[in-house]
C-alpha cells in the first residue's frame, strides 16, 4: 500500500440513490444522492482519488448515478450495478430547511475486487445497517483493515430504516470497533443513546477502538474527542444562511478525511500509527476544514461538494 498522501487511493462503500427533494412550495426535483456516494463526490472535489462500492440498477435513475459519477472522477467498482431497481430517498424539506427522509430502497454489496489497491476505506449510514449488505460491508471494512487500511465511519443514523435504537446500536458499534476515525451527529447520538451524556458517549465509544470521534452539532459547530490523550474540544461553526441541509453531514465528513488524509493522518498502516498517536492539535485542522465544508453546503440547495479553491 501507498503511504504517500497524494497516492493514497480511499474507496467508499455505500448507497448511491437518488433524492426526491419536495421544498416547502410543494416542488420536487429529484438529485443524485445517498450519504456514502456523497462522501465519495466530496473527497474526488478535493482531489482524492475515490472509488465507490454502491449497488444501483441499469434503470434511468442508475444511469443518472453513472453519469454524475463521470463528471465528478468516481470510480464504480465492478459489481455495483446489479441491482434489480435503484434506489431512492423522499426528502421533504420544512420552512428551517432542515430534511426528513422517506425510503425505497434495497441495499447489498457486491465482493471488490482489487482491495489490496485501497489505503483507506470509508462507508456509514444505511450500508453499514440494512441487511444483507450491512453484514457484507463490515467483512469488507474487517478484510481492508486487516491488508492496513485505514477506516472511517459515519452512523448517519435513519430511524426509518434502522428499527429499534438499541438494535441499531449494536450494530453501529459493531462498525465503530472497526474505524479509526467516527463522525455522528449529536442526532446520531440522541436516537441511539437516549437520555446519555454526550461525554460518556465519546469516551465509551472511543473505548471501543477509533482514535477520533467527533461528533457535530448543527450550528453549534463540533466536539472533537481524542482517544489516546482523553483531550476533547468544542470547535464553532461558521455562521451562515441555512438553505437546506442536504448533504452537510457528508461534506463535513468528506472534508474531515481529507484534511486527515492531507496531515499522513489516513492512508496505510504508518498513518494509523500516526492517527493513534495524535494528539488533539493534530487533528483540529482537519475538523476546522470539515466544519467549513459543511457550512459551504447548508448555503446552497442540496448537496455540494466544495472544492479546495472554494475552501481556501
Amino acid at each position: 500500500m501507498s503511504e504517500r498522501t497524494g497516492h493514497v487511493r480511499t474507496l467508499v462503500i455505500g448507497e448511491a440513490l437518488v433524492d426526491a427533494v419536495t421544498r416547502p412550495d410543494g416542488e420536487t426535483e429529484e438529485h443524485v444522492g445517498g450519504s456514502p456516494a456523497n462522501v465519495a463526490f466530496g473527497l474526488a472535489a478535493l482531489e482524492h482519488p475515490v472509488d465507490l462500492a454502491t449497488w444501483i440498477a441499469t434503470d434511468e435513475r442508475g444511469g443518472r448515478i453513472e453519469d454524475v459519477c463521470r463528471e465528478r472522477g468516481v470510480t464504480l467498482t465492478a459489481g455495483s450495478q446489479g441491482a434489480p431497481f435503484t434506489s431512492v430517498a423522499h426528502a421533504t424539506i420544512d420552512a428551517t430547511g432542515a430534511a426528513t427522509y422517506v425510503f425505497d430502497l434495497e441495499w447489498q454489496v457486491a465482493a471488490v475486487p482489487g482491495l489490496t489497491a485501497y489505503d483507506h476505506v470509508h462507508t456509514g449510514s444505511i450500508a453499514a445497517v440494512l441487511e444483507p449488505g450491512g453484514s457484507q460491508v463490515r467483512a469488507l471494512l474487517a478484510a481492508a483493515r486487516e491488508l492496513g487500511a485505514t477506516v472511517s465511519y459515519d452512523p448517519n443514523a435513519r430511524p426509518s430504516l434502522m428499527g429499534r435504537p438499541e438494535q441499531a446500536r449494536r450494530l453501529v458499534e459493531s462498525s465503530i470497533a472497526l474505524a479509526d476515525v467516527v463522525k455522528l451527529s449529536d442526532e446520531d447520538v440522541e436516537w441511539l443513546c437516549p437520555g446519555e451524556a454526550l461525554d460518556e458517549v465519546l469516551s465509551r465509544w472511543a473505548e471501543l477502538g477509533p482514535a477520533v470521534v467527533v461528533v457535530t452539532r448543527g450550528g453549534a459547530g463540533a466536539v472533537v474527542h481524542v482517544s489516546r490523550t482523553g483531550e476533547r474540544q468544542a470547535l464553532p461553526a461558521t455562521s451562515v444562511d441555512v438553505v437546506d441541509t442536504v448533504g452537510a453531514g457528508d461534506s463535513f465528513m468528506a472534508g474531515l478525511v481529507s484534511g486527515l488524509l492531507d496531515a499522513g493522518l489516513l492512508g496505510g498502516p504508518a498513518a494509523r500509527g500516526r492517527l493513534h498517536d495524535a494528539v488533539l492539535a493534530d487533528v483540529v485542522p482537519a475538523v476546522q476544514r470539515a466544519l467549513r465544508a459543511g457550512a459551504l453546503t447548508v448555503e446552497r440547495a442540496g448537496a455540494y461538494a466544495p472544492t479546495r479553491a472554494v475552501l481556501t
